[in-house]
């Protein structure tokens, strides 16, 4: 007994382990540099699920491997599909607690039916706990970060599907599923990478963005390392007043503070990034405060996502109507601000925007809103 509790202890979970941790693990075991990128090509390329598919190993290490580590793997819990294609996945994490996690496939189309661009929504935590009042996740509370294999692990299942159904490769992906991504900075920076590495997923940086509620440090942080990838800003209001109403990260790191770490993000990296915004009847869609917007995108170079909000249950707040959306658009337009509205998808199996939540049995765990 005591010799099993032993060797459970030693196993690592080669999913939590970085590029570099990997390859040290492997050399810490007499292993060839090369034999880490192996590891690594099996785990991230080709996603396996046991050390006898790499079969570019020899019997023996194979049969070693077992004993020191293992590979952990999201399983699809469930999926359902809207009526406009969009896939919602729910993913089992390998975890005692039987967490699960929500994540969406949504495919932009050519006028002939075939696939065009291919979105995936990963999730980067269970739950979330800065409480947006608007969004279905923020009500769960939080209750664990995901890893950097857990967030992989949803690219590469979906990618998967994604060949199987539409004939092509996922071509984007945006961490705007259940979780403040950069609440997760690590594990969310090591999957991207992952993600965008030739021996991984083979996904462009540019070709990813990352979202945040506003975490002024994180974003700091992001332009310092920059990995390439795109940011997004989910800004929903423009002054603090209303900000504070809606997002209760507002009232510790509000607009003047976002101000300045947005700057600071354009000048090291010489990025633009995106706003998003929910355009809520009769808040946030009034003439004002699509002037107040203009002077926001006028912080650095940026462009501006209006996107029409998905009725969450227990929420006062409603989407806009379409004339009060015009109005505010053509302000914004008539200021030179570059902004597209994005219309709701797979609204109809709770899959939009600040729609993901586990519904079913779930306690609420920790969030800023008491």
């Amino acid at each position: 007994m005591k010799t099993d509790i032993l060797n459970a202890v030693k196993k690592r979970d080669l999913k939590t382990l970085s590029k570099a941790e990997l390859a040290d693990f492997l050399s810490g075991l007499g292993l060839a540099s090369y034999r880490s990128d192996q590891v690594f090509q099996w785990l991230y390329q080709k996603g396996v699920h046991s050390f006898d598919e790499m079969t570019n190993l020899s019997k023996e290490l194979r049969a070693r491997l077992p004993e020191l580590a293992e590979i952990r793997r999201l399983t699809v819990f469930n999926r359902q599909e809207s009526k406009d294609g969009t896939i919602k996945f729910l993913f089992q994490l390998d975890d005692p607690n039987d967490y699960k996690v929500e994540a969406v496939l949504i495919p932009d189309f050519y006028p002939d039916g075939a696939a065009n661009r291919l979105t995936v929504c990963v999730s980067s935590q269970v739950g979330c706990m800065f409480g947006c009042s608007f969004c279905a996740t923020g009500k769960m509370g939080y209750f664990r970060n995901l890893s950097h294999g857990e967030i992989v692990d949803q690219v590469q299942i979906i990618n998967e599907i994604a060949e199987e159904r539409f004939g092509k490769k996922i071509t984007n992906i945006v961490y705007m599923g259940m979780g403040e991504p950069l609440h997760n900075y690590k594990a969310v920076v090591e999957s991207a990478k992952i993600i965008s590495d030739p021996m991984g997923i083979d996904l462009a940086p540019r070709r990813i963005t990352i979202s945040t509620v506003g975490l002024t440090k994180q974003i700091k942080q992001l332009a310092d390392e920059d990995t390439g990838v795109n940011l997004a800003v989910s800004l929903h209001a423009a002054d603090d007043e209303k900000r504070n109403k809606i997002m209760p990260i507002n009232e510790s790191l509000n607009l003047e503070k976002l101000e300045e770490s947005v700057k600071y993000y354009f000048s090291k990296t010489q990025k633009p990034l995106t706003y998003e915004y929910l355009l809520f009847d009769e808040f946030n869609d009034s003439q004002q405060d699509a002037l107040n917007l203009v002077k926001i995108a006028r912080w650095a170079p940026s462009k501006v996502n209006i996107i029409m909000y998905n009725n969450v249950a227990g929420v006062t707040l409603k989407r806009a109507r379409e004339e009060r959306l015009n109005r505010f658009m053509k302000t914004l337009t008539d200021n030179d601000v570059t902004a597209t509205v994005r219309r709701s998808r797979g609204d109809d199996i709770d899959a939009g925007c600040g729609q993901l939540a586990i519904r079913e049995g779930q306690q609420k765990g920790k969030s800023l809103v008491k």
